[in-house]
């Protein structure tokens, strides 16, 4: 009997590692050559690993997309593309983003993770920021729910509209191999983590109509640009901390204006510290919405 329980422990624990570590079926690099807008950077990308396995990239010049495909009993057409955060600075994927994709291919998504253009920097000598009680955040002058905290900064512009072009382009890749990755090209959608909600949003604000998204998720992303929102404007997710300071209050004004249009938008506020809320605190009601909205079945 206790062989029998360990060896189920052992198994238990062999499908939980195996649920947190997604393997992609392909890598693709999103342009045939140098990337269009940063054909002039000199700096090599470079990858720092944290203690928790979370993998950090700087400079990345040259955008890559990871194709994680469901198993195809469960296929349903629906996809996502994936925008890690990290300030427009850096590109952080951790346990948290692969648990994101574990449970959408679970449930039948295909998730495009993109390694998208960021801006060109020395590297942090630290790539973890020590636990020194709760973060003091400045008031922003919040407008149209605009929580861009250096609207003026050139350079960080530069790399917002250039990770959007990213975005544009990879929405055009999974539409050309739409049939190979058994994907419905109407219901491709964005998830956006930190400043990757922040892309996310500004690819809707793009309005380009091979990108447009079938649904927007943005998982403590506030926006970082001007908002207006359109009377087809997709249906809207939003998990964010309580006291995030000026990424919540954008997202309250989101989800404020999304309503205001009549559009289909659905928030969720945790009292938990900044940077500190799981996935698994939205997860499953997320794959509830998606139902909701028909990208799911039920």
């Amino acid at each position: 009997m206790l062989k029998h329980c360990l060896l189920s422990c052992i198994f238990v624990l062999a499908v939980a590692s195996v649920r947190a570590s997604p393997t992609p079926e392909e890598a693709l690099q999103l342009y045939p050559g140098t990337a269009p807008g940063s054909e002039h950077w000199q700096r090599t990308e470079t990858v720092a690993l944290r203690d928790d396995g979370t993998q950090v990239y700087f400079n990345v010049r040259s955008p890559e997309v990871q194709v994680y495909l469901p198993p195809l009993q469960r296929v349903n057409g629906t996809a996502a593309v994936m925008l890690p955060g990290g300030g427009l600075r850096m590109l952080s994927i951790g346990k948290d983003t692969q648990e994101i994709i574990t449970r959408l291919n679970e449930q039948g998504i295909a998730v495009f993770l993109l390694k998208y253009r960021i801006l060109q920097r020395e590297p942090d000598s630290k790539t973890s920021v020590a636990n020194n009680g709760p973060i003091k955040w400045p008031k922003l002058d919040i407008r149209n729910a605009n929580a861009n905290p250096s609207p003026n900064a050139e350079a960080l512009n530069t790399v917002l509209k250039l990770a959007v072009a990213d975005t544009q382009e990879t929405f055009k890749l999974i539409r050309r191999n739409a049939h190979k990755w058994r994907v419905n090209p109407e219901r491709i959608g964005i998830i956006g983590r930190s400043a990757g909600g922040g892309v996310a949003l500004a690819t809707y604000m793009a309005n380009q109509m091979n990108a447009r998204p079938a649904f927007i998720v943005s998982d403590y992303g506030p926006s970082l640009v001007d908002i207006r929102v359109s009377a087809d404007a997709p249906p809207l997710f939003i998990a964010t901390e309580t006291y995030h300071g000026p990424v919540t209050d954008g997202l309250l004004q989101l989800a404020q204006l999304w309503r205001e249009a009549e559009r289909p938008v659905e928030l969720h506020m945790y009292s938990v510290p900044s940077f500190e809320m799981p996935p698994t605190f939205w997860l499953d009601r997320l794959i509830q919405w998606l139902g909701e909205q028909g990208l799911v079945d039920s």
